[in-house]
């Protein structure tokens, strides 16, 4: 659009500092810097925009392609289904198996079972929250010998404190 050089520019400036003087000089340059970088930052923000918006449009169509291959396994699971309980009820009117509830029950892993902790106490103790703990009175940290003599301390006897 505009073809600057360097000489262009450096005319520009000289043309610019007889104009403006010597004095205005610093604060026009600041406030024309100042300008362009608010110019930069628009431009970057439509840019980004713009391809935000192309995304977005990626993404729709990506999303509708999911929606329609969706549709086309649940139809065809649900044609499974019906398929297999066409054939279910059909054993189960050839007579070959009178009991219908061994076919249409579903399969259900084991559950795992409870096992009490016993005597490991320090297992009740970890399962016990931390809140339940401190306004029992609990205690959740070991004290060393030192500290324990220190935190309990009368302080009224005989404290050499300076």
């Amino acid at each position: 659009m505009f073809d600057l050089d360097v000489s262009k520019l450096a005319v520009i400036g000289a043309v610019a500092l007889v104009v403006i003087g010597p004095e205005k000089m610093p604060r026009v340059a600041r406030t024309v810097g100042t300008l362009l970088g608010k110019a930069q930052r628009y431009i970057s923000d439509v840019k980004a925009e713009v391809n935000r918006s192309m995304e977005m449009e990626d993404l729709k169509k990506m999303k509708e392609s999911m929606d329609t291959a969706m549709t086309d396994v649940q139809s065809s699971v649900l044609n499974a289904t019906t398929q297999l309980n066409q054939g279910i009820a059909s054993l189960g009117q050839d007579g070959t198996s009178t009991d219908n509830n061994e076919f249409t029950t579903l399969w259900q892993p084991p559950q795992p079972e409870y096992k009490h902790p016993g005597k490991n106490w320090r297992l009740k103790r970890s399962a016990m929250p931390h809140w339940y703990k401190a306004r029992q009175g609990v205690r959740t940290k070991a004290l060393s010998g030192a500290a324990r003599v220190a935190r309990f301390r009368p302080t009224g006897l005989g404290s050499n404190k300076v």
